[in-house]
């Protein structure tokens, strides 16, 4: 290991613990978080930033590692949410040890993630392009009608389901345990990083990132595309599953709109904001999009915005016109995103190989 390698695994082992102990302190950021580190609104609005900087690390794999622009990821993250909320619920009243109960659960919910994965994924992968993202958006809408449309099923429809906390443990329910749930939130963000990094450092990572280059010189060295493309398909919609349960235990409930495809296209967004050439800009990504999100929110609702002329109060009175135009602003002056910030920082310069003035003198 490297003197670079081992101060990042240093730095990274810190940050950890850094964010471990948030709940213990007593931190306040005004205009940012709704009060103290150690309050229960807070806690569950950083443990539900880190559950999308997850999700948006598994969205990031799949994306930036494999090339792979898919419209549908958001299934995956309902898949494990409603997955694991109908496995609790149809046990019923039963007289098994809750912690069994919640285990298998867990175990059927990961079995339900794979094989829809691997039967997406097995469809999806037949064509690429844009041709791939149709048919990943064809399944997520497919998906998002079958929870939306059916109020009596097992879905609750539009209503969303809620959660059957009789076999939850009881550590992850109710609001005096929302530490609990923000160490849990942190714990599934550490163990997606861990499988996306070795995935990533794999010979399998290394295949998919030359399909991204070139698929044509990987299949002449003899390697179908078509497997490696499928192995990260697979582990990134698993991943998203886990994230999917996180959720459903952080909210107590899922909600329809969490299987559609805005819901995927904003994951594109956060991956895009926080670059996609590096995993820890997705991580970052996730949390600043879900801090902007909610806290936009509260501005746009605000005397001020409300005291201002028609011709700025009604654009500004929307939160997605504000993150919008952040993004746009974000792709126009920083194309490498939050995570190519440093590296223009440190040069000084743009990241182009050649400036305009250098290109005339060649």
């Amino acid at each position: 290991m490297t003197a670079k390698s081992l101060r990042l695994v240093i730095g990274g082992i810190l940050l950890v613990v850094a964010l471990a102990i948030l709940p213990l302190l007593a931190i306040d950021v005004p205009g940012i978080l709704p009060g103290p580190t150690y309050t229960p609104g807070t806690l569950q609005l950083l443990a539900f930033a880190l559950l999308i900087a997850a999700l948006a690390l598994t969205y990031r794999m799949m994306f930036g590692l494999a090339g792979l622009l898919s419209f549908g990821h958001a299934l995956f993250f309902a898949a494990g949410a409603y997955g694991l909320a109908i496995t609790l619920e149809a046990f019923g009243p039963a007289e098994w040890p809750s912690a069994l109960v919640f285990t298998v659960a867990i175990a059927a919910t990961l079995v339900l993630g794979f094989v829809l994965a691997a039967t997406v994924g097995a469809l999806a992968l037949r064509v690429t392009g844009i041709s791939f993202a149709m048919v990943t958006l064809a399944f997520a809408q497919a998906g998002s009608v079958l929870i939306r449309r059916n109020p009596g099923s097992a879905t609750g429809g539009d209503e969303g389901l809620a959660l059957d906390t009789a076999h939850v443990p009881p550590e992850f329910v109710g609001v005096v345990d929302t530490r609990n749930l923000y160490w849990l939130a942190l714990g599934i963000l550490v163990l997606v990083y861990l499988i996306v990094l070795w995935v990533e450092k794999s010979r399998a990572g290394h295949v998919a990132e030359a399909i991204r280059e070139n698929e044509l010189r990987v299949r002449v060295i003899g390697i179908r595309p078509y497997n490696v493309k499928l192995l990260v398909f697979i582990a990134a919609s698993v991943l998203a599953s886990v994230a999917g349960m996180g959720y459903l235990l952080l909210q107590s409930g899922a909600a329809p709109r969490i299987a559609t495809a805005d819901f995927t296209l904003t994951l594109l967004v956060i991956v895009v904001l926080g670059g996609a050439g590096a995993r820890w800009g997705a991580i970052v990504g996730g949390i600043v999009y879900t801090l902007l999100d909610q806290r936009l929110t509260a501005l746009a609702g605000s005397d001020a915005i409300a005291a201002l002329p028609d011709i700025l109060r009604v654009p500004l009175s929307e939160p997605l016109f504000i993150l919008g135009t952040l993004f746009v602003l974000v792709v126009l002056f920083l194309p490498g995103g939050i995570a190519g910030l440093p590296a223009r920082i440190a040069t000084g310069r743009k990241q182009h190989p050649i400036e305009p003035e250098e290109a005339v003198d060649a």
